[in-house]
């Protein structure tokens, strides 16, 4: 996937379903993230890590990170929709999953209904990282949702590449092509 290239050093990307309006992929994705079906996100973890496993790849991976919700967002929905995606890719792929080392500290509007350039330009989305010598020497796997222009993921790995030698992968339920 060429998402990052020559913006950030990315590893390995992988993202598991094509996401399309209308399609079957956003149906899960609006029934785990927005009609309180967290279990989803595991079904698709299960599925997910099956094909990781079979495929051979992510060898070498420490620890298994989620793109975090603002504080309240989550408590709204009242779960991150990718913590059982990545509690379930971490018993499957036996990698440790560590889940409130990458913080959100600021809320934006859904990027859903955003322009390609909107996401760029949107510095408000900021990402820090609670101990930056946790996964120093380490290669990390970043989990999220979608990807759809990939600007999410390139502020967390801006936030996680702070850290000394660290190498980053990315793993995604589903990715999409949007203008």
């Amino acid at each position: 996937m060429s998402t990052f290239y020559g913006r950030v050093p990315i590893e390995d990307v992988r993202s598991f379903l094509y996401y399309q309006k209308d399609g079957i992929t956003q149906k899960l994705i609006h029934q785990l993230k927005y009609k309180n079906q967290p279990q989803i996100g595991g079904f698709i973890g299960e599925w997910f890590g099956d094909n990781l496993v079979e495929a051979n790849v992510f060898k070498g991976i420490d620890y298994i990170i989620p793109v975090p919700l603002h504080p309240k967002k989550q408590r709204k929905r009242g779960y991150n929709q990718v913590t059982l995606f990545g509690e379930t890719l971490s018993k499957i792929l036996g990698i440790e999953y560590k889940s409130n080392v990458l913080i959100r500290y600021s809320t934006t509007k859904t990027q859903t209904l955003k322009q390609r350039f909107e996401r760029f330009s949107d510095s408000k989305t900021k990402f820090k990282l609670a101990n930056t010598t946790i996964f120093e020497n380490k290669h990390v796997l970043l989990i999220d949702d979608v990807i759809t222009t990939g600007a999410t993921i390139e502020a967390c790995a801006n936030e996680l590449l702070k850290t000394k030698n660290i190498t980053i992968s990315v793993a995604t339920m589903a990715y999409t092509q949007k203008a």
